[in-house]
């Protein structure tokens, strides 16, 4: 899509009264005023070649936090009194030092690993952020949900979101981000007391200028120093943008060399410095020791491999393999190489909280095998539902095996990821037993995820539109 006509779509999805150049660069907004108790700002969308637009923030008021009710921690180790933290790094690939990358771009999420379960086969839901955090919210397919269909897509509040299950159980919910994208318009505010974004952020669509690592760390600990927020139970989730292309270079890191990777190695390491800031603090508060902290992406990106740069539009291992580390009291560290997938956060989140999933929810909690239990063999579904901007895909993982199903389901592609990792070798053919038996196993399991037309706002234009249906 042509940038001028990406950039007008974008802004009539989020509602924002800026103006498009020739380029197709956003013109941001006067500063306009927010309610009090919650706060919007701006940044470039969380996709790959977005524009972004800017808005001026309110301070975000809080009220005594209610009591959350006691857990039924069910023989599983889990404290009666948790808090539960989630830091998402935006584009944070699976290839990191504590896997195997060789490169020591991240030592505090590497130590961070050792005190902690790690997962080396752990999916995000879908390949760029709008359908992969729709899905880690709701612990449901992006295809299921209602939105609007455009490529930043947005969700009503009519999409139950894990968040308001907790603040209906009385535990204090709060967020802080760093992007254009978590506007109030992007269906991610409902079920939180406290949601902030990140003030004072620039447009710019050729080079990031938006440094936010730094600015991230002090709005989170302002908002965790609160008594209003964290003298009881409570959650909270920080998506930390940085790594998200374009890169900037930072002070005092690398250079790691000159190509796409080596600039991102450098910004990861420059988040990773500032999530030690974070992870300290918390762990010099009262409530740290019993706070479990979840670190993982929403997707990973791509530096040349098939033909790709960025993220989204397709689900090579690439965009969808992430991390995924869990710490919390009363676990023993290890590694866990059975795959799972950015559905299981939201009911694993709600047992930490002793509440029951939704019957909607997909996913599966992942607290038994965090406390000890034989991790399970499970499948996993990828899920990227058409778009303004992309046509179909899902895929499916079982064992070593992964299916890439294109459009709906007219053509496929068969890969065994220990023998190929890099998805370069088709085995549909070769292999064509296995491919219909994996095949067949998909079916049953896509066929699960009932899927919902969206409603387009308007009707795009140009060469690159997909009808949503």
């Amino acid at each position: 899509m042509p940038s001028a006509l990406r950039c007008t779509a974008f802004l009539a999805l989020v509602g924002a009264s800026a103006a498009c150049t020739q380029n197709g660069e956003s013109q941001p907004p006067k500063p306009a005023a927010t309610p009090a108790a919650e706060t919007t700002s701006a940044a470039a969308p969380a996709t790959s070649t977005a524009p972004a637009a800017s808005a001026a923030p309110a301070a975000a008021t809080a009220a005594e936090a209610p009591k959350a009710a006691p857990a039924d921690a069910k023989g599983t180790g889990l404290p009666k009194d948790l808090n539960v933290l989630v830091v998402t790094v935006d584009s944070l690939r699976a290839d990191m030092p504590w896997l195997g990358y060789p490169r020591d771009i991240a030592p505090v999420l590497t130590n961070f690993a050792k005190t902690a379960v790690s997962y080396s086969r752990f999916y995000a839901v879908s390949s760029y952020t709008a359908m992969s955090l729709g899905g880690f919210l709701s612990g449901r397919y992006p295809s299921e949900l209602e939105r609007s269909g455009y490529f930043f897509g947005n969700y009503p509040d009519s999409v139950l979101m894990f968040p308001e299950l907790l603040q209906k159980a009385g535990v204090r919910t709060l967020t802080a981000h760093a992007h254009f994208y978590f506007d109030q318009k992007a269906g991610f505010r409902q079920g939180f007391d406290v949601y902030e974004i990140i003030p004072g952020l620039s447009v710019d669509n050729t080079t990031d200028k938006n440094v936010t690592s730094p600015q991230h760390v002090d709005l989170a600990k302002k908002i965790l120093s609160e008594k209003a927020n964290t003298g009881g139970r409570f959650f909270a989730w920080f998506h930390f943008l940085d790594p998200h292309d374009q890169y900037m270079p930072h002070d005092g890191i690398g250079p790691y060399g000159k190509s796409t990777r080596d600039k991102y190695d450098a910004e990861v390491t420059f988040t990773d410095q500032h999530l030690g800031k974070l992870f300290e603090f918390v762990d010099s508060q009262e409530w740290g020791k019993r706070t479990a902290i979840i670190v993982s992406s929403d997707h990973g990106d791509a530096f040349g491999e098939h033909g790709m740069y960025r993220h989204g539009f397709e689900l090579w291992d690439v965009l969808t393999h992430v991390p995924l580390i869990i710490r919390a009291p009363g676990i023993v560290p290890r590694q866990i190489d059975e795959p799972r997938s950015g559905v299981d956060l939201a009911p694993t989140i709600l047992e930490m909280f002793g509440q029951p999933k939704d019957p909607a929810m997909q996913g599966t909690s992942l607290v038994p095998e965090l406390y000890g239990k034989d991790p399970e063999k499970r499948d996993v579904i990828q899920d990227l539902p058409r778009t303004s901007d992309n046509d179909r895909r899902r895929a499916f993982v079982r064992g070593d095996w992964k299916l890439i199903a294109e459009g709906d389901d007219a053509g496929y592609r068969f890969f065994n990821l220990k023998d190929d990792p890099a998805e370069k070798v088709d085995l549909k053919k070769k292999n064509a037993d296995e491919f219909e038996k994996i095949k067949a196993a998909y079916k049953d399991k896509s066929g699960t995820i009932k899927d919902v037309c969206p409603k387009m706002r308007e009707k795009l234009k140009g060469k690159n539109k997909k009808k949503p249906c």
